[in-house]
């Protein structure tokens, strides 16, 4: 049974403008300056630069514009469009002159045209003698080699793969000597379907001496043992000295795990980290500075306020012009809302990142991670009178740069713990002094985690040995066995 009723609530909902706002906040530089680039390419009266002299004033309390913002409906006349759309100057292509002679000689930069890592493997084929057959093969296992150098099929999924996809039909054998084929081509390593198998093709491609047969023995017969760095087994098998071990270690050391990653023809796109601000240290003061490519000049088109202004001294009105007026004042309101936007987005990053520095003053005046203080969202967003939200999306992805180098935003906050004395301390603080711990602890001989526990204990931080394997995980260090050096 279907019943009608009323209900009254309380309700709060973001405007269009306020998620747009949002979402600019969230920009970093890079990703800013793209977006400024398609508003503007999407609104014809919004221009980049200062106003002339003729319009310096404020665009956004000019009173012809204010007419248009009541609530009665806009008509249209007697504003020929073209008029302010249309160029009555000469033509380009009667100014354009050509001042080459046909005996000139056409002088072009030569562009680098880079070989992809498998059309350099390709390549190296060519120079080994196949039958087609052969080389069919081939070409379908460098194909199946990923970015990093490794085959990671078997050798029957890609026997039935190659009858399957491409009709060529073969056998398990032929595969494995056109394997042995592939193990050849440059870099060393490339075509293993393991690490045991890449290290090992590399050893073998060295020149060898002792230390290289101990070495490829070692990986070849002891992997188990040697990724467990049992150092005393390895010694015991195959009776050698402390010596011998650590030189046939350290020619495993210099082997390339991916080696297909250090290609130089490889075009992977770098990401530049573009500073959002910048703090410097000036007679003895700290001093903030928002990026200037966040701060871009822009004002309203002064041709789409003419437009208003003739339609408003106008007295015939049109149905077709009516549109065209409506058009433009729609984006007159968009550039207006869209700088206002602007500014109070540097507003808010300047007013953030501020309190975050002076919240951090003692770090920012010497660079010791260890004085860093406990800082959570929700003191930032306390001291600046924001959402805590909006705090977040100003540190999740904007870079400070400081006299110690570029830093992410969000790594200043960190939660408080109890030291011995009852203060609260950074979790960063405690971090940092690990990591000295560990840096300075014998390798012969790592210190398990309940052992950092007890040392970190004695300097004044009592936490649990599970806090301390969280921690020591977050810092990327492994645990004590895989620390061990001989």
């Amino acid at each position: 049974m279907l019943k009608q009723f009323l209900n009254l609530k309380l309700s709060q909902k973001l405007s269009p403008q306020q998620i747009q706002l949002m979402k600019l906040i969230q920009l970093p530089t890079q990703a800013f300056e793209q977006r400024l680039l398609e508003e503007m390419n999407e609104n014809p009266a919004l221009e980049s630069g200062k106003e002339e002299e003729e319009y310096e004033k404020d665009e956004f309390e000019n009173d012809d514009y204010d007419d248009y913002n009541d609530s009665e409906s806009i008509d249209a006349d007697d504003i020929n469009i073209d008029e302010y759309l249309s160029d009555d100057d000469t033509p380009d292509y009667k100014t354009q002159a050509n001042n080459y002679s046909d005996d000139d000689e056409s002088r072009e930069s030569p562009l680098a045209a880079p070989i992809s890592f498998h059309q350099d493997l390709i390549n190296q084929l060519n120079t080994f003698i196949l039958d087609d057959h052969e080389r069919e093969i081939a070409e379908f296992l460098v194909g199946s080699i990923d970015d990093m150098g490794y085959i990671r099929r078997s050798i029957p999924d890609m026997v039935d793969d190659m009858a399957f996809t491409q009709g060529i039909y073969t056998d398990e054998y032929m595969v494995e000597r056109m394997l042995h084929v592939i193990h050849e081509l440059e870099p060393s390593g490339v075509g293993a379907r393991d690490l045991q198998e890449c290290l090992l093709l590399q050893l073998k491609h060295k020149t060898p001496t002792d230390a290289v047969e101990l070495a490829a023995d070692i990986i070849e017969n002891q992997f188990d043992a040697f990724t467990k760095k049992h150092y005393d087994k390895l010694i015991q098998k195959y009776n050698i000295s402390n010596e011998q071990l650590k030189k046939a270690i350290y020619e495993i050391e210099k082997l390339n795990p991916k080696p297909g990653g250090g290609f130089t023809g490889n075009q992977k796109i770098t990401e530049n980290v573009v500073p959002d601000f910048a703090i410097r240290i000036i007679d003895n003061e700290l001093e903030l500075t928002l990026n200037g490519r966040n701060a871009p000049s822009l004002h309203v088109s002064k041709d789409y306020q003419e437009m208003l202004q003739t339609y408003k001294d106008s007295r015939d009105k049109s149905g077709a012009q009516k549109e065209a007026v409506q058009f433009i004042k729609q984006k007159l309101d968009s550039a207006k809302w869209f700088i206002d936007a602007i500014k109070q987005r540097q507003e808010t990053l300047f007013v953030t990142m501020n309190a975050i520095m002076h919240y951090q003053e003692e770090y920012f005046f010497d660079g010791d991670e260890t004085k860093l203080k406990p800082m959570i969202l929700k003191d930032i967003a306390d001291i600046v009178g924001l959402d805590i939200s909006t705090v977040s999306r100003v540190a999740n992805s904007k870079y400070v740069e400081t006299p110690y180098g570029t830093k992410l935003i969000k790594e200043f906050f960190s939660e408080a713990m109890k030291n011995d004395q009852g203060e609260d301390v950074s979790t960063l603080e405690i971090k940092k002094i690990l990591q000295n711990i560990i840096e300075e602890e014998n390798k012969k001989k790592p210190l398990p985690d309940d052992q950092l526990a007890e040392l970190l204990k004695e300097k004044g931080y009592p936490i649990a040995r599970r806090t301390v394997a969280k921690y020591r995980e977050q810092l990327d260090i492994p645990v004590a066995r895989m620390r061990k050096k001989i």
